[in-house]
């Protein structure tokens, strides 16, 4: 209703709208809608880091393959904005239980990309798209009640206390 009143009262009012604004909207998607978003970004997210790892065997495929599955990373990540929201998601990310492993991860996608594309050194590429599995792999499982807890004992129970 409120953007029917806007388009009859004021439609100046549509150009002066923020960022914030356009992200408050995209929570009025339907669910089914919303589940479509999350299921297109995800799959493409996981078929670029896919394709990553494929050029990776290809002759001077580093830096290709460092784009590919980082920006398939983020995607995949992003499509999680359509589940709860923008807003809500960059809340949930920097939630105490989650903040180590969404700083670990951010940093590990901006050095995956710098090592590749500036540094242009393989073994650190390799390093950190490693540190960017494990950190995105533990930032995924912080969804899951008592996840983090049983890997700990999994990994207490392998390798002693």
């Amino acid at each position: 209703m409120d953007k029917l009143k806007r388009v009859f009262n004021d439609q100046e009012q549509d150009e002066e709208r923020g960022i914030v604004d356009d992200l408050i909207d995209v929570s009025t998607l339907s669910w089914e809608t919303r589940i479509k978003g999350f299921v297109i970004c995800f799959v493409i997210g996981c078929l670029l880091s896919l394709l990553g790892t494929l050029l990776l065997f290809l002759p001077n495929g580093l830096v290709a393959f460092a784009l590919c599955y980082t920006f398939g990373n983020i995607i995949a990540l992003s499509a999680t904005c359509f589940l709860m929201g923008p807003l809500n998601q960059i809340k949930k990310m920097f939630a105490p239980t989650r903040l180590i492993a969404t700083i670990v991860m951010v940093v590990a996608l901006v050095l995956t990309i710098m090592a590749a594309v500036w540094w242009k050194n393989v073994g650190l590429t390799l390093l950190f798209v490693v540190i960017q599995f494990l950190a995105m792999l533990w930032y995924s499982i912080s969804y899951i009640p008592f996840a983090r807890d049983a890997v700990k004992k999994c990994f207490e129970g392998c390798f002693g206390n």
